[in-house]
């Protein structure tokens, strides 16, 4: 240490150093490799646990929201129409909360985006861990078992609670326990897998909102090897959106001549297209790229956004 009490330059260089291993190491936790359909190694991210949370808390609230809201306006409808008893509120009431409670998920990570509001918010999404297209049946396992794994802990819960103790309280006591294990499962494996992820095979992602990369053949300083050779159709390249444009995008720019032989022969054999002379695997890929970067960008152009192969928009 120096006169003046302060560490060496090299001390405080190799603690910023291990510093950065450390942030490096803990956000390498998250990422998973995917091996997708053409062939592809591709990095996800997944979601971390506060980001879930998270999401979860802000669609309850949203959820909530409605429940007031539709209660509301189904009870001024009943005064008008002079059934405002307290039994028919309650049952609608019930068949209100179980139905927002399920299908709001199942609605919104049926569509094209595969999340919810609270999710959308935090850059989550579902995705399938088979890299595959994210089922119907998937969604309605994973959403169907938080059944089991949020509201039967605290049907327990709340039993014990008010149920009295004795027998009841015993019996809510080690229902509570044996079914927070379903309720910790994520804190039980290194994927941060629920029981419905688990069930139906299915991930949820850290996937901020997708942008078109900036154009490879641009950065690269390259232009399209004899591009009067090739010309896809309108549906050879609308066969592809965004997602396997990046996907592209990180094979011709670091990938091995095998992945990009499988790669190229999976594009081929999917839009159709018959091998050139003396057509190599490299120029087929930029090729096909620069033409699926050129449709997208007129698609966006006129407001229609193809995020990947599963869109039909």
């Amino acid at each position: 240490m120096s006169q003046t009490g302060q560490s060496p330059p090299s001390i405080e260089k190799g603690k910023l150093r291990r510093a950065r291993m450390t942030q490096a190491k803990r956000l390498a936790e998250f990422d998973r490799q995917l091996i997708t359909p053409e062939g592809a190694e591709l990095t996800l991210k997944l979601g971390s646990a506060s980001q879930r949370a998270g999401a979860f808390i802000i669609d309850w609230i949203i959820i909530i929201l409605l429940f007031v809201g539709l209660l509301y306006g189904i009870g001024e409808t009943a005064k008008v129409l002079g059934q405002d008893g307290d039994e028919i509120l309650s049952a609608i009431a019930m068949l209100l909360i179980f139905s927002l409670r399920n299908f709001y998920f199942i609605f919104f990570e049926t569509g094209r985006r595969a999340a919810t509001p609270g999710k959308r918010l935090l850059g989550l999404r579902v995705t399938s861990r088979n890299g595959g297209q994210l089922t119907s049946n998937a969604i309605l396992a994973r959403n169907f078992v938080r059944e089991v794994e949020v509201f039967l802990p605290l049907g327990f819960l709340l039993q014990g609670a008010f149920g009295g103790g004795g027998l009841n309280g015993w019996i809510s006591l080690f229902g509570l326990i044996w079914s927070a294990v379903f309720l910790f499962m994520p804190a039980l494996n290194k994927d941060k897998l629920r029981l419905g992820d688990i069930i139906a095979g299915t991930w949820v992602i850290h996937a901020p909102k997708i942008k078109l990369l900036g154009d490879i053949t641009k950065t690269t300083g390259r232009a399209p090897a004899t591009p009067s050779r090739f010309t896809f159709t309108a549906e050879q390249l609308d066969a592809y959106g965004i997602h396997e444009l990046h996907i592209l995008e990180n094979l011709l720019r670091k990938s091995t001549p095998q992945v990009r032989a499988s790669v190229a022969e999976r594009i081929r054999a999917k839009i159709g297209w018959t091998r050139l002379p003396d057509e190599t695997d490299r120029e087929f890929l930029a090729e096909y790229y620069a033409g699926l970067r050129r449709n997208l960008e007129q698609k966006l152009l006129m407001g229609q956004r193809k995020a990947d192969k599963f869109d039909k928009t």
